[in-house]
């Protein structure tokens, strides 16, 4: 398997970032709470060394708390700043929106001392496809001024939106990084939608996604899908998932795709249960 999707407008987005870095004061990059490693570009603490910068870790409704919490930790001790939200509900936004003030209290200081008046703070988010960083921003403005979907690549062009008469927010498309040197890295992104489906063998993905499950969510599988047995092989799996599920062809045979499908589909919904794919240990 080798998945990459670094389409012309995702390298456009990284120049459009680095031609604006010098009009922006504070940066936040939203992460996926179901992968909080994997769907953290690393081009963005490159791009933005030199920026107060805030981890927003968004649904985390859909996140095992307890491994999210070292991942929390984890970001902490390195210095970041870090709020979790629900770009949905709305949960979180006013701590990230205080973060964003006591992060830009050096450039009020610098502008005092110059002798300036106090501006709005600009403001940039940044974030991989399909991790709710439009959801986010509508959410902060209070209507839709930025465009939203479940499908990866929906914001397309930079906007500039008003958040309130002290903030300007600066919004880029959703950017992954040219190649993943780490195959199961592109895997995890692929389940949780930030890579086009057209481009992703869903077999090896579910399958992937099973293994996984069995070794760290035990019972998950047969408690969704009504008593599968998670001790038979993968693709016995599948198809115990397919019956269970009705996804049966012409002469009995089952439709293993369709029951891959409605797996992954369950995980992307928080069907499964909490779920966090990456670990500390780099697994």
């Amino acid at each position: 398997m080798n998945i990459n999707w670094y389409p012309g407008h995702m390298k456009k987005t990284k120049e459009l970032i680095q031609e604006n870095m010098k009009l922006v004061d504070v940066a936040i990059e939203v992460i996926d709470a179901r992968l909080p490693f994997s769907s953290k570009n690393p081009q963005m603490d490159t791009l933005f060394s030199n920026k107060p910068k805030i981890i927003a870790i968004n649904k985390i409704d859909l996140a095992d708390p307890k491994i999210l919490r070292e991942f929390q930790n984890e970001y902490r001790e390195k210095g970041f700043r870090v709020v979790n939200i629900n770009s949905i509900t709305g949960d979180g936004t006013k701590e990230l929106m205080r973060e964003v003030q006591d992060a830009a209290q050096g450039l009020f200081e610098k502008l005092k001392r110059k002798g300036m008046k106090k501006r709005a703070v600009r403001l940039m988010v940044t974030g991989i496809p399909n991790v709710g960083k439009s959801s986010l921003i509508n959410n902060l403005v209070g209507r839709k001024s930025a465009r939203t979907g479940d499908k990866p690549g929906v914001t397309r062009g930079k906007q500039w939106v008003r958040i309130k008469k002290d903030i300007e927010l600066f919004d880029t498309p959703g950017i992954l990084w040219p190649r993943f040197d780490n195959q199961t890295t592109a895997i995890k992104l692929a389940l949780s939608g930030a890579i086009k489906d057209e481009l992703i063998p869903f077999n090896e993905a579910a399958r992937w996604l099973i293994s996984f499950l069995r070794e760290h969510y035990s019972g998950a599988i047969s408690e969704r899908y009504g008593g599968v047995d998670e001790s038979n092989s993968i693709s016995a799996i599948i198809e115990q998932i397919g019956k269970k599920r009705g996804c049966i062809l012409k002469g009995g045979v089952v439709d293993s795709d369709r029951a891959v499908y409605i797996l992954i589909d369950d995980f992307r919904r928080g069907r499964l249960g909490k779920i966090v794919l990456d670990r500390l240990d780099g697994e």
